[in-house]
C-alpha cells in the first residue's frame, strides 16, 4: 500500500492513547473505506480493511495490558495468544464487525500459578472486550467472547474442552468446532494456537461422526434461489424485496469451502486461500477454482453493500441487501453465483458422503 494518509491512519491505530482516539479512529477507517469501494479491487480492499481491524483488536489488546500493569495487576504471568474467529478469523470482516474472540494461555507448574494465571487473563479479557465495544465493535450476540470463561483458557484445559466437543457430536457442539476451525492469532504467542489446531485436525481424522455432523451444518443454510432459478427476495417487513447476502450467498459458499478444507486437513482459514490450496491439491480444478475465486469476491463486495444501521455509536448491518441497491446487471451476475454455490454444496456433499 502506498497511500501514506492510509499508513499514516495505520500509525495512529497503533499508538492510540485510549478508546476515545481509537473510537474516532474507527470511523476515519469506515469513512476513508467507503469512500475506496468503487476504486478498489476487492481482495486488496478486504485485505487492507482487515488490516485495519486487526490494528484496533492488537492496541486495545495492548492498552487492556498497560491498564492491569497501572492498577499493580503485573504482566501477564505466561505466553498467551488473542484469537480471532468467524469473519475475523477469515479476514473477511465487513466495515460493519462485531467481536468474535477467544484467548489461550500456556499452562503453569502449579495450581497456585494456574489460578494466578486464569484470574489475570479474565481480568485482560474483559478489559480488551470492553475498550473494543467503546471503539466500536458490539459483543457477539453468541457470547463467543474472551471475556466469556467458555473461550479464555488455559492449552490444556482447551484440549479438554475440545475432547468434550469432539466426544459429543450434539448440534452446539459441532457449531463450535466449526468456530476453531476458522480460527486465527491475532496477537501473542501463535505456537499455542498452531498447537490446538493439531488437536483438532487429529481428532476430526479420527472421527468420521463429527465430519458428518459438520456436513449437516454445512447443508443447513440453501442459496437464495428457486426452483426456477429466480432470486428469493424477503416477503415482508421493512427488508421486504432485498436480498439476504449474508445467509443466502456469503455463508454457504464459506461452509461449503470450508469443509473441504477440514477434511484436506488444510490450516487455513481465510476462504480465497483454502480454494487456492484445495486448487493445489487437485481437489478443485484450475477453471473452478478460479470460477469459485469470481463468485466469492463478488460475493464479498454485495456484502460491502448491505443496508447499513448505526445503533449507539456501534456499527451493524443486517447483512440484506436493498433491492434499489442491486442493478439487473449485478442481479445476472448474483444468480449466476448462487448456481455455482448450489453446485458446490452438492459436490462437497457427494465429496464427504463418498468418504464417509
Amino acid at each position: 500500500m502506498t497511500d501514506p494518509g492510509w499508513q499514516q491512519l495505520l500509525h495512529g491505530i497503533a499508538h492510540a492513547d485510549d478508546s476515545a482516539s481509537l473510537h474516532r479512529l474507527r470511523e476515519l477507517v469506515h469513512d476513508r473505506m467507503v469512500a475506496r469501494l468503487p476504486l478498489q479491487g476487492t481482495e486488496q480492499f478486504y485485505g487492507e480493511l482487515n488490516d485495519a481491524h486487526d490494528a484496533f483488536v492488537q492496541r486495545a489488546i495492548q492498552l487492556a495490558q498497560f491498564e492491569l500493569a497501572r492498577l499493580g495487576r503485573g504482566v501477564p504471568p505466561v505466553p498467551f495468544a488473542y484469537l480471532l474467529f468467524g469473519s475475523g478469523g477469515r479476514r473477511e470482516q465487513t466495515l460493519l464487525s462485531d467481536q468474535d474472540s477467544g484467548i489461550i494461555y500456556a499452562d503453569s507448574l502449579s495450581q497456585a500459578e494456574q489460578e494466578k494465571s486464569s484470574q489475570y487473563f479474565t481480568a485482560l479479557a474483559d478489559r480488551i472486550v470492553q475498550l473494543l465495544l467503546e471503539t466500536g465493535y458490539p459483543l457477539c450476540e453468541g457470547n463467543v467472547l474472551s471475556s466469556n470463561p467458555e473461550w479464555c483458557r488455559s492449552l490444556s484445559s482447551w484440549r479438554v474442552k475440545l475432547n468434550g466437543w469432539f466426544q459429543e457430536p450434539a448440534w452446539e457442539a459441532v457449531r463450535y468446532l466449526l468456530i476453531v476451525a476458522d480460527s486465527r492469532c491475532v496477537y501473542g504467542e501463535t505456537g499455542l494456537h498452531d498447537e490446538l489446531k493439531d488437536d483438532f485436525y487429529g481428532d476430526v481424522i479420527r472421527q468420521p461422526i463429527i465430519v458428518k455432523r459438520m456436513l449437516e451444518n454445512t447443508m443447513k443454510h440453501k442459496v437464495l434461489l428457486n426452483i426456477f432459478g429466480q432470486l428469493l427476495r424477503e416477503q415482508y417487513g421493512e427488508d421486504a424485496g432485498s436480498i439476504d447476502i449474508k445467509y443466502g450467498a456469503y455463508i454457504p459458499m464459506v461452509n461449503a469451502i470450508r469443509l473441504l478444507a477440514i477434511e484436506a486437513n488444510l490450516r487455513e482459514a481465510s476462504t480465497l486461500d483454502r480454494i487456492r490450496s484445495l486448487e493445489k491439491l487437485g481437489l478443485v480444478q484450475p477453471g473452478e477454482a478460479a470460477e469459485c475465486i469470481e463468485i466469492f469476491l463478488l460475493f464479498l463486495r454485495l456484502r460491502m453493500m448491505t443496508t447499513e444501521k448505526i445503533e449507539n455509536g456501534q456499527y451493524t448491518t443486517n447483512g440484506k441487501l436493498s433491492s434499489s441497491k442491486l442493478s439487473k446487471e449485478m442481479a445476472e451476475k448474483l444468480k449466476n453465483g448462487l448456481k455455482l454455490g448450489k453446485k458446490l454444496q452438492r459436490k462437497v456433499y457427494r465429496h464427504t458422503m463418498s468418504r464417509l
